[in-house]
């Protein structure tokens, strides 16, 4: 068995535990890496929208014990969120948006818009100059 292959049955396996076991809103399209964190603490709190990107080591809460929060995380459609992106409980990512790698995402997203930094700073993606 190539590697290529554990990785996708590994993959499969995840999605079905999270969908059907934990009860997760995730659309069939959307690819989580296999190191991203979905967080179990608040299952029904996940909702990853079709054809959306996680990264590796990439962290989703919908929990907060230090402040008793406890929210639905929304991801929208055709999101790309890089490597060790951290999005917090109750935030909601808006359709087309782009999390640059390490960024802290503690409040909302709109639409087609893009994230960097820590906090994360918010810029529309047409007007971004990084955007080619």
């Amino acid at each position: 068995m190539s590697q290529g292959s554990r990785v996708s049955v590994r993959a499969r396996l995840q999605r079905l535990i999270q969908t059907r076991v934990w009860r997760m809103d995730i659309h069939p399209t959307a690819r989580i890496e296999p190191s991203a964190l979905i967080d179990r603490t608040w299952p029904a709190g996940i909702h990853i929208g079709a054809d959306t990107y996680i990264g590796e080591q990439a962290v989703v809460l919908t929990h907060d014990f230090t402040r008793g929060v406890r929210g639905d995380t929304h991801i929208g459609a055709r999101c790309r969120l890089g490597p060790r992106v951290i999005v917090l409980p109750g935030v909601t990512i808006g359709d087309d948006c782009v999390v640059d790698p390490g960024a802290l995402v503690n409040r909302d997203l709109p639409p087609n818009s893009r994230a960097r930094g820590n906090p994360a700073e918010i810029r529309r993606r047409d007007e971004d100059p990084a955007e080619g």
